[in-house]
């Protein structure tokens, strides 16, 4: 057994160990297994949500794809926009989950709208939607832990055993498992990624300014916008596409749910942009493996990082580097599971048997928690493997839920149930006919000028969403109040 493989399975049984020990003193009611009981202060809240911002795309999807496509990768991938969104967006919402005891992402939906069908939907939405993000979570990992073990696991096996881990700590903790693991798993990945990107542009090109002007001589194309594909007008919608999408995601919120007040959300909408200077150095690692590792074609690319490892350091430091991109997998997907099994039992199950017990619900939650992880390990042993792919694809699916949630957080809300319901459900068909078709604007508007054509798709089926989701709303309250009327003068009459 190698020097790296060792200091993988060290950091893996101390992830069990602390997520086991994060349950304990702890009755586990619903609230406390799904949210951690509302009692997350600023610090645990902010290597939580960190923890799942910073996930196997930012460990090998970014890197990965700067080596692919350069710029334009880069410039995504550092998005802060998230945070002006979350400054505003997110203490009403907690606000809104602490006063109707709201336990997960469909369940806001349900009682804002007063709709438990809104909140099945929704639900449904969001577990099509999470499976392809779990997905990018494990084909990460399997990349990392294969690669840093120097072979000696194989992707497959090592996914496997991931998810074992995770699903163990998950089904006895819940929230708490989740946030006692981002503690350390922040930690090693800040001083592991931050390391490699000063490192590897120093010792390969002798500093940051002359890596990027070899690269400029060698391949100029990878640092400029091209003028179609990826290009300035790609970058801005699929930046806030993303943006917009991001706290829909179940996990997500859960995590907002989780927090103790409004105010700490509010404190970590203002550091966590400093803390994603750590995607800075993400990318340096990418952009200096792009002259020191050529000819990396398709999903070879998500590779560059452990390229750059192995040349460079001895095994026993590859191992460090493997440990910390696989805690960037677990971590998300141990909060996605604990998302995902909420969502099924509270917001599908329980409409179903509607006197269903809270204890039950724990139960069937922790039951629920095997069988999901089953399902996604069918699909990421045969779905697709490209990283970036299957981030965006989650995305566009996620991001078709945020109009009916921010319009209703205003004074007066514009949106019916009606126009909830059809906004989600065209736009999501016409999210699915362009996954299945491979489709682009380009396809449909040909004659169009490039700057629309390189649209995100995602971002132009939101667009549909909205203009849907009004018009019906418009007319849906219209013929309420005509109904209302109506019968108003009937009683008169009467």
């Amino acid at each position: 057994m190698n020097a790296a493989l060792l200091v993988i399975l060290f950091f893996l049984v101390l992830c069990i160990w602390l997520g086991l020990q994060a349950g304990k003193g702890k009755e586990m009611n619903m609230e406390q297994w799904s949210v951690g009981g509302r009692g997350f202060g600023s610090i645990l809240l902010f290597f939580l949500l960190a923890g799942e911002m910073f996930t196997t795309y930012t460990f090998l999807g970014a890197s990965g794809g700067v080596y692919r496509s350069g710029i334009p990768t880069a410039l995504f991938a550092f998005n802060c926009f998230y945070f002006v969104i979350a400054y505003w967006l997110l203490p009403p919402i907690w606000k809104f989950a602490k006063k109707n005891n709201v336990l997960s992402q469909s369940d806001f939906y349900e009682k804002k709208y007063n709709s438990p069908a809104l909140g099945v939907l929704v639900a449904i939405i969001s577990v099509i939607a999470i499976i392809p993000y779990l997905v990018m979570q494990l084909k990460g990992l399997g990349i990392i832990v294969s690669q840093a073990s120097y072979g000696s696991i194989s992707p497959n096996m090592a996914i496997v055993v991931g998810v074992i881990a995770v699903t163990i700590y998950v089904t006895v903790s819940g929230m708490h498992g989740a946030a006692w693991t981002a503690i350390i798993k922040d930690i090693l990945i800040l001083a592991v990624v931050v390391f490699m990107g000063f490192y590897f542009p120093f010792h390969y090109y002798d500093g940051i300014r002359p890596m990027f002007e070899a690269i400029n001589t060698a391949k100029s194309e990878f640092l400029l916008f091209p003028e179609q594909g990826l290009s300035i007008s790609w970058f801005v919608s699929a930046t806030i596409m993303t943006a917009l999408g991001f706290y829909m995601f179940p996990h997500m919120l859960a995590g907002v749910f989780s927090a103790k007040s409004a105010k700490s959300l509010r404190v970590n909408a203002g550091v966590m942009p400093i803390y994603q200077i750590i995607i800075v150095f993400s990318l340096l690692i990418g952009f200096s493996a792009i002259i020191q590792v050529p000819d990396l074609n398709g999903t070879d690319a998500d590779l560059v990082l452990f390229k750059m490892a192995k040349m460079s350091f001895d095994p026993w430091f590859v191992g460090v580097i493997g440990a910390a991109g696989a805690m960037a997998a677990l971590i998300p997907s141990s909060l996605i599971l604990t998302a995902t099994a909420t969502i099924l039992s509270k917001n599908i199950y329980k409409v179903w048997k509607p006197n269903t017990t809270d204890q039950q619900l724990v139960k069937l939650s922790k039951m629920l928690v095997p069988v999901i992880a089953l399902v996604a390990l069918y699909f990421t042993f045969n779905g697709g493997n490209n990283i970036l792919t299957l981030y965006l694809l989650s995305y566009s699916f996620m991001v078709q839920l945020s109009p009916a949630l921010i319009f209703s957080l205003w004074k007066k809300n514009p949106v019916t149930v009606q126009g909830a319901f059809s906004g989600m459900i065209v736009s999501i068909m016409i999210v699915v006919y362009l996954t299945i078709t491979e489709a682009s604007l380009a396809t449909f508007f040909p004659s169009l000028p490039q700057v629309i054509k390189d649209l995100d798709i995602g971002l132009a089926v939101l667009i549909i969403n909205i203009v849907v989701t009004l018009v019906v709303s418009a007319i849906t309250r219209k013929q309420g109040a005509t109904v209302e009327e109506d019968t108003n003068t009937k009683n008169l009459v009467g």
